[in-house]
């Protein structure tokens, strides 16, 4: 069953409080991060999330994230979304890549995407996805990207999202918060100040642009 959920979203599941356990490394280019604590059930399937993004750029400028979920198992994952909780202050445009088939729903600051097929444990799905930021945006740009999945059983592949909302299906949260610093130039810049080097516009053959339904990032 993979299909999209903005109305489940919309419906408050995404605004629900996510508490997550502390994370270090955000300043690495590269982190990985497991679901390890804030646990009550036993998850169907285990994400292992592997990220990569912008450390710099300039006000005005583009972010790029790069992810990596790998299910671990123990089962199958059947219904799950990539993607994330995008930063405030960006334009209400994004450009993303994925595997063939990929779907994705922007609303509000949520920012998900979801394949035609399940995961089978030790395969690994991803997304590339670029936004621009606002001028007016200034400071860090905080993301948190990852997967939300549910614990779907046999015979309920064909229910509504609204359906297993109703019913209280488990649904676990595997999220990495990363950052992005905002450069400005100084009010007079000098020969010593060396502006961040620009991020290139993801723009590939296959890429895709999805806007976000709500504009209200």
């Amino acid at each position: 069953m993979r299909k999209s959920f903005s109305l489940f979203l919309a419906g408050g599941l995404a605004a629900a409080s996510l508490t997550m356990p502390g994370q270090a490394g955000a300043a690495a280019t590269t982190t990985t991060v497991t679901r390890t604590a804030g646990i009550t059930v036993a998850p169907y399937s285990n994400f292992k999330i592997t990220a990569k993004w912008s450390k710099t750029t300039k006000r005005g400028g583009k972010i790029m994230y790069y992810l990596r979920a790998k299910n671990l198992g123990p089962h199958y994952a059947d219904l799950y979304y990539i993607g994330g909780q995008l930063p405030k202050g960006v334009k209400p445009t994004l450009r993303w890549g994925g595997p063939k088939g990929t779907k994705c729903d922007w609303e509000g600051q949520w920012f998900w995407c979801w394949g035609p097929l399940a995961l089978e444990k030790g395969e690994t799905d991803w997304l590339n996805f670029q936004l621009t930021l606002k001028s007016s945006t200034k400071g860090t740009a905080t993301a948190r990207i990852g997967v939300l999945s549910f614990d779907v059983d046999q015979g309920m592949e064909n229910m509504s999202e609204e359906e297993l909302k109703r019913l209280g299906v488990e649904h676990h949260y595997d999220l990495k918060t990363v950052k992005t610093k905002i450069v400005s130039p100084p009010r007079n810049p000098g020969r010593s100040w060396t502006p961040p080097p620009p991020v290139k516009d993801y723009n590939p053959p296959a890429s895709h642009e999805e806007s976000n339904k709500k504009k209200d990032t």
